[in-house]
């Protein structure tokens, strides 16, 4: 199963989580809280696994639909 990305960005913003920079293939998004920083693929679509990843890392509750 998987997710729209703005959908899940959408979600990282409301947990006070943006945008830091570009990688190559992917995005910086840091907690500005914990400033812990992680990776997010520019996939339209995002796996509901690796989602859950993300936010572990992050430290911000998983994605609820």
């Amino acid at each position: 199963m998987s997710l729209k990305r703005n959908e899940f960005l959408q979600h990282l913003a409301n947990h006070q989580c943006y945008f830091h920079r570009h990688g190559g293939k992917h995005d910086i998004y840091q907690n500005s809280i914990t400033k812990k920083k992680t990776t997010v693929p520019r996939h339209p679509k995002i796996d509901m696994h690796l989602a859950d990843a993300i936010c572990k890392q992050l430290s911000i509750p998983k994605f609820n639909h």
